[in-house]
């Protein structure tokens, strides 16, 4: 059975995320294929450059949810009830799509897939991904070591199965349950002894600043722009992550890359860019 990497595209922005994501996993020369799912507020004009560059487009629905839990999870009553408070969530932002991410477990033509968020571009062949087992995924370090008994849904591994999800749905819409990080928070509770990747294979990208003597480029193997989003124009920590904007931006036009191994880190320069 074949091996997929697999993103979720809910609306126009994440468009041009994954395309920046497709270019990074194209120059890695994985033999894997490439899997966009996408919501019905995607238009199939929207994603034929991606259908060009070899991926496979599949539409999905959302998750067949009760009204309360929906209601919950708005954007509006789930910012409100639980806040974003050390980082700007983009208006595009959707928490309900984020949901969506469980269909990939009904692609069971798959051994093993890896899910990457749109907001990433990878750094290196990661194929030896499909090797770790279900469930895996990096902690959500960006902040303090604090952070490592939390997982980050931006990357995991997992293994597709029709019995798997419907026990997920299962588990996912019960009375009153409220999952404050979406689908992050569902996958920890559902997956309590998940297997801790490295940080090299999430690196999100505030530990640029805020935890410099973590980042290394030779080393780092995917990374994720959690937040403010590289194509958001002047967001509000934009000039702190000006090298790594930059460095999307050469991915999602798909211009030369510089070596990633010999890029300045954090802690030996504040300041630079990607030609």
């Amino acid at each position: 059975m074949k091996n997929a990497f697999v993103t979720l595209v809910t609306n126009a922005d994440y468009v041009m995320g994954a395309t920046a994501l497709v270019h990074s996993l194209r120059r890695t020369a994985t033999r894997a294929d490439i899997v966009i799912l996408h919501t019905h507020a995607v238009t199939a004009q929207q994603l034929e450059y991606l259908q060009s560059l070899g991926c496979r487009i599949i539409a999905v629905d959302h998750l067949p949810l009760s009204d309360d839990f929906n209601q919950r999870h708005a954007r509006k009553n789930l910012h409100g009830a639980a806040p974003f408070t050390k980082g700007r969530k983009p208006d595009f932002h959707t928490p309900l799509d984020n949901f969506c991410k469980l269909r990939l477990w009904q692609l069971t033509e798959y051994r093993t897939v890896v899910f990457l968020d749109a907001d990433i571009v990878v750094l290196k062949n990661i194929d030896k991904l499909f090797d770790y087992p279900e469930f895996s995924a990096a902690p959500n370090v960006y902040e303090s070591l604090a952070d490592f008994h939390r997982l980050n849904s931006g990357v995991f591994v997992a293994k597709p199965s029709t019995d798997t999800f419907e026990r997920m749905l299962e588990a996912l819409d019960q009375p009153d349950v409220f999952w404050r990080r979406t689908d992050q928070t569902f996958l920890e509770t559902f997956f309590p002894d998940w297997h801790g990747l490295p940080v090299t294979m999430n690196m999100l990208q505030y530990v640029w600043f805020n935890m410099p003597a973590l980042w290394d480029w030779k080393s780092a193997a995917i990374l994720h722009y959690q937040y403010e989003k590289p194509w958001e124009a002047d967001h509000p920590k934009a000039e702190r992550l000006r090298p790594l904007i930059d460095l999307w931006h050469a991915f999602h036009e798909n211009r030369d890359i510089p070596d990633i191994a010999g890029l300045p880190n954090p802690s030996t320069t504040s300041a630079g860019a990607i030609a």
